[in-house]
């Protein structure tokens, strides 16, 4: 389904995406030549906008994998030490002594193997007049006119590569004439065995290697990229297979595919998001505006937020230009693929598949689960990836455990209950940080419980947007009494650098008959400190939320820490939460007195 998926989305593509046997590679320097093979100049493709800028795109014959041992020729495009015998001067001066020395033998070879190649490719007679146009410049090998071009300099100062092209063509590369093309595809196909393919279904030429995907770093895909499939020691080979021959691909299928994959995970592609060490990218059965809105729903540019709200607030209401069909009348189908780094392939960390519709309804109900009482300064909407940094040790994504982010998505784009195991994250950061019950750990928190109750126990209250004092729940009684508790500790003693969360947080929220005794002693110390309008209230206020609790439980299950955590958080927001009515307290969370 995933492979048939990338096939069809290459179809859909096609235009844009390189034909079978070719890539997209930037090249820098392009030589002009007349059809006599005469040179007559140097097009840079460079804008010259920063120094990372490697030249134009170019639809050119797929290169070669991995040349860190021998010598593989790319065809009609490659670096100048293959495509002219020159010595790269950015190359060479790296080297000392005999790598330097076996370096500068290997450059004649390696020209000689560029050029055996275009005639291997191309044998007598040659049709192409660009082919021979070039084969004409390279077997007179006068380069005079070529190194006298004010472009010679950084021709030869770069690693990038080169390419031919005709000055009748104005845009085309000579590998990318129409005869070229047909000759390189026709090589391409012609498999060495013949097959079933599982994906198209049709008997064609099977591949017996598939292309490295590359743009999922990490494990052996750090450098040349790595394999969704393939069949690297015995054991995962049956009846005298070998290769791919054990999971039969079309050369054409095992093409389109990895194609498809390596534009999604492209740099610069907005199709694509990268959450901790998981990459997911996403794309449409056929042209969708959601192509386009899924990343700003769940990632937003932080260059640009003002389009990430506006692109949620499209979930939120019908289009109003005209012929644009609404979100929630969308059936076309979206495809969401969650890839990992392994040792030896790809890992597929997440594959969902629904309709527009189905999506922009559970991304909905993400971002009404996470609703909770803020601070004007925090954004209304959150991205997945800074949920799961509030989750990760020293708020590094590198820290966030590997299945985490497979395991969100997947609950998120499906509608049901959020990972346990994020739950228990939030709890663990919460505690080993001293109870920072932040904006972002307390939505979180808040989202898993109202899907855990929504899904288990449909008969239980669900934790409200904000502080909800009706609400009988032992740990979010708690939670509420700690804040007040606290707030007394800071009434007293103004400026106080570490409060009773630093120390007695961890052992409140998990156990708290160990604690609450102990701080409600140590309350009346503080409450003696007080004027008699604060001490009142304070008293009122815990009397108020103690009324529901007979006894402090020795232990908070998950859930209970968790709606512990969100009545500390509701209980604080509504302290520096400046009041409306006529008995209202300051922003001091107290009355004067």
């Amino acid at each position: 389904m995933i492979l048939q998926a990338l096939c069809d989305y290459y179809q859909r593509q096609q235009e844009q995406l390189p034909p079978p046997g070719f890539e997209r590679k930037a090249i820098p320097f392009i030589i002009i030549l007349d059809q006599d093979g005469k040179f007559l100049g140097i097009e840079d493709t460079r804008n010259g906008n920063n120094k990372w800028d490697k030249g134009r795109l170019f639809k050119v014959p797929q290169g070669a994998v991995n040349r860190t041992a021998g010598i593989e020729p790319n065809l009609l495009w490659d670096r100048a030490d293959y495509a002219l015998g020159i010595v790269t001067e950015s190359r060479i001066s790296k080297l000392q002594g005999a790598k330097k020395k076996k370096e500068e033998d290997q450059i004649p070879r390696r020209h000689q193997a560029f050029i055996q190649r275009i005639r291997n490719t191309f044998p007598d007679p040659i049709i192409d007049e660009g082919v021979k146009a070039v084969l004409a410049f390279l077997d007179r090998a006068d380069f005079k006119a070529l190194r006298a071009h004010p472009t010679w300099s950084d021709l030869t100062n770069s690693v990038e590569p080169l390419s031919f092209r005709l000055y009748s063509d104005l845009e085309a590369l000579v590998c990318q004439r129409e005869s070229v093309q047909k000759i390189i595809a026709s090589k391409n196909m012609s498999g060495i065995s013949q097959g079933r393919c599982l994906v198209t279904g049709k008997h064609d030429a099977i591949a017996e290697f598939h292309d490295f995907i590359k743009g999922v770093y990490g494990g052996n895909a750090k450098k040349n990229g790595g394999k969704l499939i393939s069949f690297n020691f015995d054991a995962a080979c049956s009846y005298g297979k070998k290769q791919n021959q054990n999971a039969p691909i079309s050369q054409y299928a095992a093409f389109a595919y990895s194609t498809a994959l390596n534009n999604l995970l492209r740099a610069g592609s907005r199709q694509k998001l990268l959450i901790g060490e998981d990459i997911f990218v996403f794309w449409s059965e056929k042209p969708d505006p959601a192509e386009e809105l899924f990343a700003d729903w769940l990632q937003p540019d932080p260059d640009d937020p003002a389009r990430g709200v506006e692109a949620i607030r499209v979930l939120y209401r019908a289009p109003t230009k005209s012929g644009i069909r609404p979100l929630d009348q969308d059936e076309t189908r979206f495809f969401v693929l969650g890839l990992a780094p392994n040792v030896a392939r790809l890992s597929i960390r997440l594959w969902n598949v629904s309709t527009v519709r189905e999506l922009a309804v559970s991304i909905r109900q993400h971002f009404d689960d996470l609703s909770i009482v803020r601070s004007p300064r925090d954004p209304e909407f959150l991205p997945v990836w800074r949920l799961l940094v509030a989750t990760a040790a020293q708020g590094k994504s590198e820290n966030i455990p590997p299945p985490l982010a497979g395991e969100t998505l997947r609950a998120i784009l499906a509608g049901t209950p959020y990972p346990q195991s994020l739950l228990i994250a939030a709890l663990q950061r919460i505690r080993a940080e001293q109870g920072a019950v932040n904006y972002v750990r307390a939505a979180l928190i808040k989202a898993i419980l109202v899907r855990n109750t929504r899904f288990y126990y449909p008969d239980k209250l669900e934790v409200a947007v904000s502080l909800d004092l009706r609400n009988p729940n032992i740990g979010y009684r708690l939670g509420r009494l700690f804040a007040v508790l606290e707030r007394a500790q800071e009434l007293a003693s103004p400026g106080l650098n570490a409060t009773i969360r630093d120390k007695f947080y961890g052992s409140a929220s998990a156990t708290p008959v160990t604690a609450f005794p102990y701080l409600l002693k140590l309350k009346n110390h503080h409450l003696n400190k007080l004027a008699t309008g604060q001490v009142i209230w304070l008293e009122n206020l815990i009397a108020q939320i103690l009324e529901a609790a007979t006894h402090f439980p020795p232990t908070l299950s998950l859930d209970d820490q968790g709606r512990f955590a969100i009545g500390y958080y509701h209980q604080r927001q509504d302290f520096f939460t400046k009041k409306v009515s006529d008995n209202a307290s300051d922003d001091q969370g107290a009355p004067n007195s």
